[in-house]
């Protein structure tokens, strides 16, 4: 069995390279799921209900998202209604939508679950407590589980892995956008990666433009920030699990620019 997961998709240049990388990943790699953060589709800033069918149509089976899952006004609206779209489970008691998606594929399962870290972020609920809770049901199965912990601090996904080892199938950080070098899997058999990275222009600064962060560091007056436009950059993970035991086999970073060989 094998996931693919892609980092945060980051404005319409991050959607392109969503739409012309996923269906060569999926000739290549044949992957049983696909799930896409993307939190930051919408000009960087949350997700609409046409972007996420749009991801959805691309060949993805579910969409995670983040702290900005509420940048978008309609979003309220319409995230309680589409399952394969989900928010962090940690939000407080009442927030529409759900943090945890089962998606199938024929005979296979997994259950996806988002989660919000706590440092450098607004206060939120406890991510561990919380994943306990979600967890619970599945202590006596064999289900693949995939995490999605969005998160800033590494120490803080760290920890989250370890809490979880062998008892999920991967935990994937995202939110800071830059692709760490440390994926592993654990010991008990939870793989694990710290930040996916991110899909989305390659010129900027995480996906924006790069002057008006520069002014501000220059400044510290407050600047607008707007996606940055020109070629893309894909970043993603695949992991490979035993669908007996619900482990991970092997994890291994995906790294794609626009003008990388690969495309001819």
């Amino acid at each position: 069995m094998r996931v693919i997961m892609v980092g945060d998709i980051v404005g319409s240049v991050g959607r392109k390279a969503l739409k012309e990388v996923l269906p060569v990943l999926k000739r290549n790699l044949q992957p049983t799921f696909i799930v896409v953060n993307a939190e930051n589709a919408a000009a960087g800033r949350g997700i609409t209900r046409a972007i996420a069918t749009e991801i959805l149509e691309y060949g993805a089976h579910a969409i995670t998202l983040g702290n900005h899952t509420w940048d978008q006004k309609d979003t309220v609206d319409w995230i309680g209604s589409e399952s394969k779209v989900i928010r962090p489970a940690n939000f407080p008691e009442g927030c529409p939508g759900n943090g945890s998606v089962v998606i199938k594929n024929g005979q296979y399962e997994l259950l996806v679950v988002n989660m919000q870290g706590r440092s450098f972020l607004p206060p939120i609920d406890c991510p561990f407590h919380k994943i306990d809770q979600i967890l619970e049901p599945y202590k006596k199965k064999t289900m693949p589980i995939l995490l999605d912990f969005h998160a800033e601090a590494t120490a803080e996904k760290l920890a989250m892995a370890w809490y979880l080892d062998g008892r999920v199938s991967a935990v994937i950080g995202t939110h800071t956008h830059v692709q760490t070098n440390d994926e592993r899997v654990l010991p008990n058999g939870t793989a694990v990666l710290t930040d996916v990275g991110m899909t989305g222009p390659l010129n900027g600064i995480l996906g924006v433009e790069r002057s008006p962060i520069i002014q501000k560091f220059l400044t510290q007056m407050p600047t607008r920030f707007t996606v940055d436009e020109g070629i893309w950059q894909f970043h993603a993970t695949v992991i490979d699990i035993d669908p007996k035991t619900g482990l991970a086999k092997s994890i291994k970073k995906i790294r794609y620019h626009e003008t990388d060989l690969w495309m001819t």
